[in-house]
């Protein structure tokens, strides 16, 4: 299974989108942002929230647990 750097990467790039329209959804930089997706700095838990609920998916999938990405309801 990927590993949550990867699994952001992927569904931000899957979107479409740029680390900096990222980092503006989570009210961060773009550089402490891109360090998150390299794996140099540890995502907070409330990002992880943000990022499953705007990409529609679980946290068991950003995290690498599953590899389904259907959110629980």
């Amino acid at each position: 299974m990927k590993t949550w750097t990867e699994r952001i990467r992927e569904l931000r790039e899957d979107s479409d989108m740029k680390q900096q329209d990222i980092a503006n959804l989570l009210q961060t930089t773009q550089q402490v942002y891109s360090r998150y997706e390299k794996g140099i700095n540890e995502i907070p838990v409330r990002h992880l929230i943000l990022l499953a609920r705007f990409y529609n998916v679980s946290l068991d999938y950003i995290v690498g647990e599953t590899d389904n990405r259907k959110r629980y309801t």
